[in-house]
């Protein structure tokens, strides 16, 4: 299985970073400055999840679709 580097967390971290920024955001306890960071972070950790959802379902729907012939390939992760 391949390493992750430090820079990309996994699905469930950057999940789990998402809802505390939201929860940060919606406290009303930031100021203007530290709402906009925080919002900055949220959007990537939301693009990061919706790559990982999106490559994800394009697996399932590999291996699901028996009238594809390149779901018959060996199977790759990392493709």
């Amino acid at each position: 299985m391949p390493e992750k580097s430090p820079d990309t967390p996994d699905f469930e971290q950057a999940l789990a970073e998402l809802e505390s920024l939201v929860q940060k955001l919606e406290s009303g306890e930031l100021t203007l400055d530290q709402s906009l960071s925080e919002f900055r972070k949220g959007v990537e950790l939301t693009r990061r999840c919706q790559a990982v959802l999106d490559k994800a379902q394009l697996t399932v729907e590999q291996l699901l679709d028996i009238d594809d012939e390149s779901s018959a390939s060996d199977f790759d992760p990392e493709d």
